[in-house]
């Protein structure tokens, strides 16, 4: 069996992100943002201009430490960005050295996607076909085995040995 870095290489931010991304705009008022928060069930949310250009993130935290009246006075501006061809081994690094939870994913200057702790730990998670063996990483089951045509119901979810 492969090990996790072995079977991560060659995996890109584009290929693992989170696509639509909720996004507001910086003249959203800070109670849109809540709500969007809320509502979403998101943790932050990116500021985006009519473009698509990232301007900052406002995560809850900011919400809570910062006072103002619309995205843009609360938003965190320095923002850590992937592109769609950053391998996910260093986003993983990323996310961990800098001590954040999500990136915004950028494709020709223009955010396409978002990628979380959340999103990297799925990836983790491994399922063996019960028909074929056939093993698929991601947080649920394939609907159908790539390599048998199994249904769903056939997967069952693989232990992970301890370690890197």
């Amino acid at each position: 069996m492969a090990s996790r870095s072995e079977s991560a290489a060659g995996i890109t931010a584009g290929q693992v992100m989170t696509v639509p991304v909720i996004t507001v705009g910086p003249d959203a008022t800070v109670a849109q943002v809540a709500e969007t928060l809320t509502s979403a069930r998101i943790s932050a949310v990116p500021v985006v201009d009519a473009s698509g250009t990232v301007l900052g993130l406002v995560s809850e935290l900011d919400l809570l430490a910062r006072t103002g009246r619309t995205a843009r006075d609360v938003m965190t501006t320095a923002v850590i960005s992937v592109t769609t061809d950053t391998d996910i081994e260093q986003v993983r690094r990323i996310l961990v050295g800098s001590q954040i939870r999500r990136v915004p994913v950028i494709s020709s200057g223009r955010l396409v996607g978002i990628l979380s702790r959340h999103d990297l730990v799925g990836r983790m998670v491994e399922w063996a076909c019960g028909v074929c063996g056939e093993t698929v990483r991601g947080a649920h089951p394939p609907l159908v085995c790539p390599k048998c045509g199994g249904s769903e119901d056939r997967f069952a979810l693989q232990e992970q040995p301890p370690g890197p």
